[in-house]
């Protein structure tokens, strides 16, 4: 099916385009252009997108699950969780897993595994643990937390066969550095995240192979003015991204400006929803920890620490825009950036002739519309 998009305000690759135009044939971007040449193209469907804007599909490197599932209960509950995300502009995901034992893990990272042979909307696992510090362990069950030993290391990379995407660790941790030369070698990113490190530690793990910070300000020391921790050691880096989670309640307005105006170009947002994204308040579980959702924020229940967000990709777009960052570099934070933090900037994250067409049509409120993989409308 061949689909033509016209006179929409294209933002894609940093830039803006009024009055463009975009052909998918195949499954991918066939032609784009500005204007009338649109007129000469023919396709199965037309659309018009006149007071529109259209943006390469979102990409969310930190999910857990929304509709009510979450990603560490299977199959069906993955299924579930990406058809609601899909239709917040959501095209293709990591899927995250919580702390648990290596064994459990390991049947995890498989299972995604076999998921992402079928459904290449599935772009392969996140271990978020069990390689995390104690005292900033957030909703990790600390009895689970270990060191990064090469068993361990050996055995999910042997599960997942060579589609765990991120892990994020405490490069504090014994054995930390040579497993990020291990997995990097194996070609997971690795994230430093959950971490009581210092700026030398941190800098450190991005000498030897890391490249992401996990949910930048949270579950990590803060910047001071004598400490500056590992946010100012990621955001002096430009080999590093920084994830960071847009929802109003993680990270105040002010910072996530500072965020951006730090590292430029390297804010990846993610949205690190758990089950209660796009589902009612109520009680829920977090890699078996009990959560309650009140007013859309999720807390532990017997501490109230912040455990996930019911955040989705749309609304972290709109809600850094209107803190003022420009829409192009809000857009790319949401598609050129995590495609690139992961190592698939060649297919997706942006519109160009060649890649997948995934697209994400939105209003003037940057509310979605229609949603677009693989060309197909879903």
């Amino acid at each position: 099916m061949t689909t033509l998009i016209h006179s929409v305000r294209l933002v894609d690759d940093g830039a803006e385009h009024d009055d463009a135009w975009i052909a998918f044939d195949g499954g991918v971007v066939a032609a784009r252009g500005m204007g009338d040449g649109w007129r000469t193209n023919r396709a199965d469907a037309v659309v018009d997108g006149a007071g529109l804007v259209l943006t390469p599909g979102f990409i969310d490197i930190h999910t857990h699950g929304g509709g009510g599932a979450a990603f560490d209960d299977g199959a069906d509950a993955i299924a579930v969780a990406r058809d609601l995300h899909r239709t917040h502009g959501t095209t293709r995901s990591v899927i995250s897993l919580v702390t648990a034992s290596i064994e459990h893990l390991s049947e995890r990272v498989a299972l995604i595994a076999d998921l992402a042979e079928r459904d290449h909307t599935i772009l392969g696992s996140h271990l978020e643990g069990p390689f995390l510090e104690p005292a900033f362990r957030g909703a990790h069950t600390e009895a689970l937390l270990r060191a990064p030993d090469a068993d361990a290391i050996s055995r999910l990379l042997d599960a997942g066969r060579g589609t765990i995407r991120q892990v994020t660790l405490a490069p504090e941790r014994d054995g930390a550095m040579d497993a990020i030369g291990r997995l990097v070698a194996a070609g997971t990113a690795v994230a430093v995240g959950h971490t009581a490190a210092t700026a030398a530690q941190a800098r450190a793990a991005f000498d030897a192979g890391a490249t992401l910070l996990t949910h930048a300000f949270n579950a990590m020391p803060g910047i001071h003015h004598r400490a500056p921790g590992p946010v100012v050691a990621a955001m002096s880096d430009a080999r590093v991204t920084l994830e960071l989670i847009a929802d109003g309640v993680h990270v105040h307005p002010d910072v996530m400006t500072l965020a951006f105006a730090g590292a430029p170009g390297r804010i990846a947002l993610v949205t690190d929803a758990m089950a209660a994204a796009g589902a009612a308040d109520g009680a829920y579980t977090l890699g078996g920890l009990a959560v309650t959702v009140a007013d859309g924020t999720a807390r532990l229940a017997d501490s109230g620490a912040i455990a996930g967000s019911t955040l989705t990709q749309d609304a972290a777009l709109r809600r850094i825009v209107e803190i003022g960052v420009p829409l192009p570099d809000a857009v790319a934070a949401v598609t050129a950036v995590p495609s690139r933090a992961i190592g698939v900037e060649d297919r997706f994250g942006s519109l160009a002739v060649g890649r997948a067409a995934d697209a994400v049509l939105l209003d003037g409120r940057l509310a979605v519309r229609t949603v677009w993989v693989d060309g197909a409308r879903v």
